[in-house]
């Protein structure tokens, strides 16, 4: 019995040791826990290809459900792991097309930038690499988000279809810039355009007309993907999350500062003084516009989706279009709505072309220029910018941007911002203001019904805001003519001539458009700077074009000549805009007493940098505060700053503040508006 109970312990033990790898790992527990942050799990559950390097957690679980080597998968030739993902049956459809989306958007950012050879003949059927990969990222992602077992409301709260938005979004974005690339600068076609890249067809739709200062019959000079621009200067970026391709298409050159980069190109000085700078109308579009793109692919089923090599481009207008229906759904548009106008002022050359226009150079300014921020849209009302003295649209940067990026102003206004020399009189600019506004208003709209030719809000700064309080002022008839004029007599013929010459500049009345105004840091009654020594030097620095002397030479003439004036005194010389804000010149001492329309309510910002001095006593380094004050303003915001005020958060919160209450006001008093236009 012993040997027999030996024996059988024997060949146990002998059992055991000849399983015994099997039997050791039997032994181990098959899973095995360890401690995570909550930093990590949320980077695992959203990292992915894009924001990581590295396939996100939910592809590599598809492919490892689906059998396939996850190590082969993530490798950058991974045509092979893609083809076997797209024949497996089994794996639920979102699963394998969110996968299949991800795997070639990493086959897209890493495929060899080749220059074709021109000794080597391609294949006629082969194609851009790069191209197609982008497309397959859209396809499988366009399938995913509208061809798979769920419609995308019903994910609208799951991390895996941000992350497969984000793939079709970027595809879109890459896609379009190398379909536009091959018809940079090319006359816009009648119809839809046809580009064939290898298997692909993809048609560029037309895009539908809409009104603009320019004939936009080409295509875009640049299409640039707005996430590939930084910008330093703006304080915000703003967008909106939704499908396409957030870009900005560069349009013909900016029309100013186009004529200073021509003069510095060597053009003859005298050819740059007297010509003229600025052809054509005194208005136009910025000429860097935001678009969306989007990649439609058709099919009535996934099937279809998944077996077609056409795809159909096209161009949106974001703030026109904030959604559009596709398959049944409201699908948000995206949009970048900072982009394009920052790249605008980054390349503008404003802050060289004001200083040229303040001294009269020959690249400087010589009549006001009205740019619209976006494509006109009557249904949206006018937001009107001005700026100040050797100012350009660059002092409204921060300001038009954050008004833009506040959604509810977005929806109901349209920003236009003058571009004017600021060496010229103040009265020969806001008379020049008042023409160029009045035309382009009639150009978009000649019957003046549109929503965007009344109710308008004109924002001025500094030497800006003079000129806004005289565009809602009445000069009383004759009063400001006679006022500036007293004590002086003429001849007949004299006097007919200053009345052609200069009797537009002194007679006015407020602009009907106009229902609100806001003066930043205006020195509507001069100031003590301007007469002082310093801004006497400056002042004799401040030259005008010699076209405005010549034709102002007989007014001066005849003023110097009509009885009153002064024996054997000098001929008088044309004031600049630094003369006409010294307190004692008698153009701005006229102005201040101009009454301001009574249906026209207007508001303050006045900054003070200093607190420890009264506010009465105080200015903001240039404008004094009693200079800044208007009695009868609505509202009046002290702000802790210094003369550039217009460009600080509690500025721009103000003026936010006001508008949203112009808004609700518009809304509740539809009557009463009607009845004013």
């Amino acid at each position: 019995m012993r040997n027999r109970y030996a024996t059988l312990t024997a060949l146990a033990v002998a059992s055991l040791l000849l399983s015994g790898c099997t039997v050791l790992r039997e032994f181990k527990p098959a899973v095995h826990v360890a401690a995570m942050t909550p930093g990590e799990y949320i980077t695992l559950k959203r990292g992915d290809i894009l924001t990581s390097g590295k396939l996100s957690a939910a592809t590599l679980e598809t492919i490892r459900v689906a059998g396939l080597d996850d190590g082969a998968c993530a490798k950058p030739e991974a045509t092979g792991c893609i083809h076997a993902l797209s024949d497996i049956q089994g794996v639920a459809a979102e699963q394998r097309l969110s996968a299949l989306s991800e795997l070639w958007l990493h086959q897209a950012q890493t495929l060899p930038q080749v220059l074709p050879d021109p000794t080597q003949q391609a294949a006629p059927d082969a194609g851009d690499p790069h191209l197609n990969a982008w497309l397959e990222v859209a396809r499988h992602a366009y399938a995913y988000l509208f061809f798979s077992e769920r419609a995308p409301d019903a994910r609208a709260f799951e991390d895996r279809q941000t992350q497969v938005r984000d793939y079709y979004n970027l595809a879109v974005q890459e896609a379009a810039s190398l379909v536009f690339a091959g018809y940079r600068g090319k006359a816009m076609a009648n119809t839809d355009m046809v580009v064939r890249d290898g298997p692909w067809v993809v048609v560029l739709n037309k895009p539908a007309p809409v009104p603009s200062s320019q004939a936009r019959k080409i295509l875009p000079q640049e299409l640039l993907p707005a996430s590939s621009l930084s910008f330093s200067g703006l304080r915000s970026t703003f967008r909106r999350d939704g499908f396409g391709g957030e870009l900005v298409a560069v349009m013909a050159a900016d029309p100013v500062p186009a004529a200073a980069a021509d003069a510095d190109t060597g053009a003859s000085s005298a050819r740059a003084e007297r010509a003229p700078q600025q052809p054509g109308p005194a208005w136009s579009d910025m000429p860097t516009t935001a678009i969306t793109a989007l990649l439609h692919f058709p099919g009535a089923n996934l099937a279809q989706v998944l077996s077609t090599h056409e795809a159909a481009l096209s161009v949106h207008d974001p703030y026109r279009d904030a959604k559009i229906e596709w398959h049944g759904q409201r699908v948000p548009l995206a949009a970048n709505f900072t982009a394009n106008y920052g790249l605008w002022l980054a390349r503008s050359g404003f802050s060289r072309q004001s200083l040229r226009s303040l001294f009269a150079s020959a690249q400087g300014l010589e009549r006001p220029h009205l740019y619209l921020m976006q494509p006109y849209d009557p249904e949206r009302r006018i937001i009107l910018m001005i700026h100040g003295l050797a100012s350009s649209p660059e002092a409204w940067v921060n300001v038009a941007n954050e008004l833009m990026g506040d959604e509810e102003l977005r929806r109901r206004f349209q920003i236009w911002q003058f571009y004017y020399p600021t060496n010229m009189p103040i009265a020969y600019n806001h008379h020049a203001i008042r023409q160029t506004l009045d035309e382009a208003l009639r150009h978009f709209d000649p019957q003046g019904s549109a929503a965007a030719s009344r109710d308008m809000v004109v924002i001025g700064h500094s030497m800006g805001g003079v000129i806004a309080r005289l565009m809602v002022s009445s000069s009383q008839g004759d009063g400001l003519w006679n006022e500036l004029l007293a004590g002086r007599t003429f001849d007949d013929r004299r006097m007919q001539r200053l009345r052609a010459r200069i009797g537009p500049l002194m007679h006015f009345e407020p602009l009907a458009p106009v229902e609100r105004a806001i003066f930043i840091a205006a020195p509507h009654r001069g100031t003590e700077v301007a007469g002082g020594r310093l801004g006497r030097f400056v002042a004799r620095l401040v030259h005008l074009p010699l076209t405005v002397l010549e034709g102002f030479a007989d007014v001066l003439d005849d003023l110097a000549h009509g009885e009153g004036a002064q024996t054997g005194a000098d001929m008088p010389r044309l004031p600049n805009s630094i003369d006409n804000l010294d307190r004692s010149d008698p153009f701005v001492q006229a102005a201040a007493k101009l009454p301001i329309s009574p249906c026209v309510r207007y508001h303050s910002i006045i900054g003070h940098p200093d607190p420890a001095i009264p506010l009465l006593q105080s200015d903001d380094g240039l404008v004094p505060y009693w200079s800044a004050h208007l009695d009868g303003a609505a509202s009046e915001k002290i702000v802790r700053s210094a003369h550039s005020v217009q460009g600080t958060a509690p500025a721009i919160t103000e003026m936010r503040r006001i508008l949203h209450e112009d808004i609700r006001s518009c809304a509740t008093a539809p009557a009463a508006t009607a009845a004013k236009r």
